[in-house]
């Protein structure tokens, strides 16, 4: 077992990853810039809505903090992942300007190891890697991609329950080391893909994409079957019980959105038309998504007594978090008080509080209620 690892940006999942290796053997130094963010995890103060990482943080012994990426050399670390942050970007698919600044910042150092194994786990463009890669080996680093399969609300246990792990390994030998600290992480046993960066910085975005065009297909169905006086949960059920297709993701209800599933479709997208090929499921899919929010707002018209107020019992991208990136349930919001209709939103403090400083008096909110078997739907949708 590696001794020493450290984690670059702890964040939500930089955070959870660092929790996720400590708790399994690995001496982990976590570095972040914002020396605030670091004071309250190391007095273990730290507060977050993502479930279980307050106790995690709490039951942590070992667990190193630090703002500053020169400390690295002493701590003596033989892998060092890179979790900062790569938000979407228009015209670029991610804006990896964070990611450019860390491994600038690394290469600063003096080395300490004839070879550190370096690998990112955030989410890059096609390409980034390679474009790296020579850089890297100059200043003793192998550079590797192992991006995170995990979902806002569930981090902690999407990282030690995962589907597969993918490796874009930069050799055999890191391969290796990498799959060797990820097998001693997981508490079950995945499938394992090691194939070289350009693949895996492939395959994560693809494997995103193929979850948005199920859901932009079990809600196109749904739509269909709604508009005919079919059951579209019936319908779903059915389709899914197919284990060549599957259930999951294949539920009726709001389009995809969030920091991850949309932003990973377009990037795809754009990484085919740099390559001169029309990649027309992305394209489709997200204009599916697009028709399918239209479809419920002119639902929802149709279906509510002007007079009456429609209640959201959450707007953020899914329930139990407090992301509103991209988030369908609030574009349906928005859509339906530009219509002119009450909206009264029931949505955590700190939703609201967002919601505000954005929206003003667009909508009336209320104290979220924790009934969550309450319906969503209009009572004669």
């Amino acid at each position: 077992m590696f001794e020493r690892i450290v984690v670059i940006g702890i964040g939500r999942i930089g955070l959870c990853l660092a929790l996720n290796l400590e708790k399994a053997g690995y001496g982990v130094l976590g570095i972040d810039k914002n020396a605030e963010h670091v004071r309250q995890i190391r007095e273990k103060i730290f507060r977050t809505s993502e479930p279980g990482v307050e106790a995690a943080l709490r039951a942590a012994r070992s667990l190193q903090v630090a703002e500053d990426i020169s400390q690295i050399p002493s701590f003596d670390p033989e892998v060092i992942f890179l979790a900062v942050d790569t938000p979407a970007a228009e015209k670029e698919g991610y804006d990896q300007r964070n990611l450019d600044a860390a491994l600038a910042a690394l290469f600063r150092l003096d080395s300490w190891r004839p070879r550190v194994e370096l690998s990112l786990v955030c989410t890059t463009f096609p390409g980034f890697c390679d474009s790296k890669a020579d850089t890297a080996r100059k200043f003793g680093y192998a550079l590797s991609y192992t991006p995170a399969f995990i979902a806002q609300g569930s981090i902690l246990r999407d990282q030690k329950f995962p589907d597969q792990i993918l490796i874009g390994q930069a050799d055999t030998e890191a391969g290796e080391k990498l799959e060797r600290i990820f097998r001693g992480l997981c508490a079950n046993t995945p499938s394992v893909h090691r194939m070289k960066p350009l693949s895996a910085e492939i395959a994560k975005l693809a494997t995103n994409c193929a979850l948005t065009m199920k859901i932009a297909f079990a809600n196109a169905v749904g739509d269909l079957a709604g508009s005919c006086g079919a059951e579209p949960e019936q319908i779903l059920a059915a389709i899914g019980a197919d284990t060549r297709i599957g259930s999951k993701f294949l539920q009726y209800g709001f389009g995809y959105g969030g920091p991850c599933l949309s932003r990973d479709n377009r990037a795809l997208q754009l990484f085919a038309e740099r390559h001169h090929y029309e990649l027309l499921q992305a394209g489709a899919t997200d204009t599916m998504n697009r028709k399918h929010l239209q479809f419920q707002v002119t639902k929802y018209l149709r279906a509510c007594p002007e007079d009456e107020p429609i209640h959201f019992w959450f707007v953020t991208y899914k329930p139990d978090t407090e992301i509103l990136e991209e988030s369908q349930p609030l574009l349906l919001a928005l859509e339906l008080a530009r219509s002119g209709r009450t909206i009264v939103i029931h949505e955590s403090p700190a939703v609201v509080t967002g919601l505000r400083s954005q929206f003003g008096d667009l909508f009336v909110y209320q104290e979220r209620c924790e009934d969550r078997e309450k319906p969503f739907k209009p009572k004669n949708w």
